[in-house]
């Protein structure tokens, strides 16, 4: 066994095993929750996850680490709900340290039209049973006094939305899924997946075969690549988000404050680092990762504009990762109708990290219990064929 550089978590560059019951194609949060909760319901013997680079390297280690149930459709709200359950329990399930905070996320309204349409996921989520209410100006700006955009004409707060350290939760569950048996192979890059009249047979990897009869895709922005190689095409584009984070100041934010007009989110960690973001349509088509001064630019003048107090922060990192684009800015999860034993869990529009701890778990039982629940149904591939997309208006960056 070879240890990782880049966590105290052990995962194997050795040769897989020549065949296992399930490969699961991707090693980050999302992959790592299926195959943990998989191997919690101890129906499969042999489950490989295999991972291009080290663990933490691709999306679930360059995200702001938010986790909120505030969104506007009833299933993202209660699937969220119950993924914060989660969370809040990760840290005595796993034994490690998650830094969550629980402050709050706090969305800004600074149009009457704006105030409406969070006046009614307000309603929809107080029937969810979330404690999210509305704020007027004078509320929200002693909730966060900094803020001084003469704009602002009011927000929503859930005080139970939080901010946690994504690294903890990869290494959670890949410690966790290796001490239930699954195999974790880090640094092997998958060359072709196989199919016969039966559907799946084979994943080749960098380091060898395995015979397999089901492979979960969890590549992330890198999804329509794996599905290829089966002959599925999705719908999924890459989408370059970057963020930064500014030198430590002392503790004075607690929610995360996001604003839906302009995509801008910021919080502070636990370190007191200002971490944040911001949407950019002008980014290089593809998986292009690298920084660029257009961020900044728009992140700095949206910034300042809403809390002007930041203006003299100095900034320290930079970095940008990929967002998992789906036309309807909804997840597709499980089952391929053209391809039997080959699962997508992917499109996850950049929020793929707080919805993994829920979502591995549901695709895990379906995976177990050979069979859809009417969730996964939902998002299920088949909906761009037939026409019946969904819709989802809380969407950051």
């Amino acid at each position: 066994m070879k240890t990782s550089s880049k966590s105290s978590v052990k995962a194997t560059t050795d040769t897989p095993p020549s065949r296992a019951d399930v490969v699961i194609i991707g090693g980050g949060i999302m992959g790592l929750s299926v195959a943990y909760n998989l191997a919690k319901r101890n129906v499969f013997r042999d489950i490989v996850v295999l991972e291009r680079g080290y663990l933490c390297g691709g999306a679930s280690g360059r995200n702001g680490g938010g986790v909120r149930a505030q969104w506007s459709s009833e299933t993202n709200i209660r699937l969220m709900r119950a993924s914060l359950d989660i969370c809040r329990a990760f840290a005595r399930e796993h034994k490690i340290n998650t830094w969550m905070r629980q402050g709050g996320y706090l969305f800004l309204a600074r149009s009457e039209k704006d105030r409406s349409a969070l006046e009614s996921n307000v309603a929809l989520q107080n029937r969810c049973g979330l404690a999210t209410r509305m704020l007027s100006r004078r509320q929200t700006l002693k909730l966060v006094p900094e803020l001084a955009n003469p704009e602002i004409c009011g927000a929503s707060y859930n005080p139970d939305d939080a901010v946690v350290f994504p690294w903890a939760f990869v290494w959670g569950y890949a410690e966790g899924a290796r001490k239930a048996g699954v195999q974790v192979f880090t640094f092997t890059d998958v060359v072709d997946v196989e199919r016969d009249a039966a559907g799946i047979s084979a994943v080749h990897t960098s380091a060898g075969s395995i015979r397999c009869r089901r492979v979960v895709n969890a590549a992330g922005a890198w999804s329509p690549e794996v599905s290829a190689m089966v002959g599925v095409e999705l719908p999924n584009r890459p989408h370059r988000h970057e963020i930064c984070s500014s030198e430590p100041l002392k503790p004075w934010l607690t929610p995360l404050v996001a604003d839906l007009s302009s995509g801008l989110y910021f919080s502070q960690s636990t370190r007191g680092e200002i971490v944040g973001g911001i949407s950019n349509e002008r980014v290089p088509i593809g998986t292009n990762q690298d920084s660029s001064h257009r961020f900044l630019a728009l992140y700095a003048r949206a910034l300042t504009s809403v809390c002007p107090v930041l203006g003299g922060v100095k900034l320290l990192r930079q970095w940008a990762g990929l967002y998992d684009l789906t036309p309807d800015r909804n997840p597709i999860v499980g089952t391929v109708d053209s391809c039997p034993g080959f699962f997508q869990v992917s499109g996850f529009m950049g929020h793929g990290f707080m919805m993994a701890p829920v979502m591995g778990k549901l695709l895990a039982d379906s995976i177990a219990d050979e069979s859809d629940s009417p969730l996964l149904r939902r998002w299920n591939l088949r909906r761009f064929e037939s026409g019946e997309l969904l819709d989802e208006g809380m969407i950051l960056g």
